[in-house]
């Protein structure tokens, strides 16, 4: 999440950032609504993995990191700038440790 909100700061600042737009299509209240969601899944992950039983936080440590690595995998190439890239193999490399972790853990 934090490479993700880092991304988005430098993308303002270096200008490839046009506000209310996503790769020039307008920004609705269902594509932000989205977007939030998105972004609040690695903090809810956090709260869950000190609230659920084994078996159930292991396969979602596993489960969802598979699913952002997606996600981002899809996305990489769309980025234009070089710390963007650079950030997004960041959080591609922290959702490899997290799947390898809760792989490993008995």
């Amino acid at each position: 999440m934090l490479t993700y909100l880092l991304g988005d700061v430098l993308r303002i600042f270096a200008g490839d950032f046009t506000a209310g737009e996503i790769e020039g299509v307008k920004m609705t209240q269902v594509m932000m609504f989205g977007i939030a969601i998105f972004m609040v899944i690695p903090v809810v992950m956090v709260v869950l993995s000190m609230i659920l039983q084994y078996p159930v936080i292991r396969w979602a440590n596993i489960i969802i990191p598979i699913i952002l690595f997606g996600f981002n995998l899809f996305g990489l190439p769309t980025y234009p700038g070089a710390y963007d890239k650079f950030l997004i193999i960041v959080g591609l490399g922290f959702n490899v440790l997290t799947i390898w972790y809760a792989w490993k853990w008995v």
